[in-house]
């Protein structure tokens, strides 16, 4: 065995490096939260919400996003300085409790990648014209692609980011084009005509709800960025994250409210959306709405993959041992769904929506506890009292969206 004291002093170089590749992976990490996020239903929910309240909606996007970032302050902060995963955290305060967690994640998981695959094939539809299914497929075999390469984690950091930057691009080009109200917009940011604080729960729980909560937090501890000594880059790297789904969720309001000002009816149609960009700009306007909604299935994908696997690395050392194929069967596994059935069923998308509603309080509950009242489990590490309130705060929001959740369940017994 080597003797540590006669173990060769880093080089700057290869301290540059290591920096380099941390650097990386936190911004891997920002941009698998960011667009973990940014899917079919968030393009969809926004375009409704648009079209419903107009230059309001403002307002409640802002409001979404204050409180999304409280939430992932306090997550990212717990897993990151602790170093584990959150079902590893929960099987610490009550034990057996993280496999529930685990479980509720992992269907949530796999119910919307069988959506977001399905976000795939019609993006490539609108954006090549090519058959919605085979699109999916294809698009399936491209995020297995990335998970089995040889560097998986440094190659999902980079396509995420990659593809984050080009649908910001695509949802810039078309706030650009449609030419909305900017200054209607600003002025309802701060004094709405109309406030729904529905809408704003349901933006909440869609962007900080089920295996979305977890995914940039698990994504930093893979990547070894943890303890106290690095809660610099833990709390950018949450903030940073939520702000990029913020100015994606902002670009595309601005973007439909253009062509609802314009007098485009939205209400009714089959698909919102594509129907939004395709009168605003033609031929070009469907391409361009392709590539938006094509990029935010392929990153949620991965993101749902990812984030789901990462919390059955708990059930055993094996799966832990070959995550890397076990991402791949989910993939496929949600793949052969979609194509055998067409689109996912929609008892089960409604019970996977009320899920990721119950999640969030139950989680985040876990977090607050341990952020308050387990300094044990962060290495004793004195945690901000106002961050901690400030989360408990907003734990009590969350009971009130899972209260809400409890109605889609409810539905399926009707």
């Amino acid at each position: 065995m080597a003797d540590p004291r006669h173990e060769p002093t880093p080089t700057a170089a290869e301290d540059a490096k290591r920096a380099k590749v941390r650097k990386g992976a936190l911004l891997g990490a920002m941009f698998l939260m960011a667009t973990s996020a940014v899917g079919p239903g968030f393009i969809t929910q926004t375009t409704v919400f648009t079209a419903q309240l107009g230059a309001a909606f403002a307002f409640a996007i802002v409001i979404s996003v204050l409180v999304d970032i409280a939430v992932q302050l306090n997550v990212w902060r717990v897993i990151g300085v602790s170093g584990m995963r959150a079902q590893d955290l929960a099987n610490r305060v009550v034990p057996g409790f993280g496999y529930v967690l685990a479980g509720l994640v992992v269907f949530g998981g796999l119910v919307f990648n069988i959506g977001n695959i399905g976000g795939t094939g019609l993006g490539a539809n609108a954006m090549l014209g090519a058959d919605a299914k085979i699109g999916g497929a294809i698009s399936a075999l491209i995020a297995i692609a990335i998970f089995i390469s040889k560097r998986a984690g440094v190659a999902m950091d980079r396509i995420v980011v990659v593809l984050g930057l080009l649908l910001i691009a695509m949802v810039a080009y078309a706030a650009v084009a449609t030419e909305p109200p900017y200054g209607e917009a600003l002025r309802q940011t701060v004094l709405p005509d109309e406030v729904s604080f529905l809408i704003i729960t349901t933006l909440i729980g869609g962007t900080v709800g089920g295996y979305i909560t977890y995914a940039g937090a698990h994504r930093i501890v893979d990547s070894g960025i943890t303890g106290p000594e690095s809660i610099k880059q833990i709390t950018n790297g949450s903030v940073i994250g939520i702000i990029v789904t913020g100015v994606v969720r902002w670009l595309l309001f601005l973007a439909i409210l253009g062509v609802v000002i314009g007098g485009v009816q939205l209400s009714g149609v089959a698909n919102p959306p594509a129907t939004a960009f395709e009168a605003a700009l033609g031929e070009v306007g469907l391409r361009v709405f392709g590539v938006i909604l094509w990029a935010a299935s392929i990153t949620s994908v991965i993101g749902a993959s990812y984030t789901s696997v990462s919390f059955l690395t708990t059930f055993h050392e094996r799966i832990h041992h070959h995550r890397q194929w076990v991402v791949v069967a989910f993939i496929i596994v949600s793949g052969a769904i979609y194509v055998s059935l067409g689109q996912p069923p929609a008892t089960l998308l409604i019970l996977a929506g009320a899920l990721n509603g119950l999640i969030l309080p139950v989680g985040f509950g876990i977090i607050i506890w341990i952020a308050l009242r387990r300094a044990d489990l962060l290495g004793g590490y004195t945690y901000p009292k106002w961050l901690a309130y400030l989360g408990l705060a907003i734990w009590l929001l969350t009971l009130y969206l899972g209260w809400q959740s409890l109605g889609g369940i409810a539905e399926l017994w009707q």
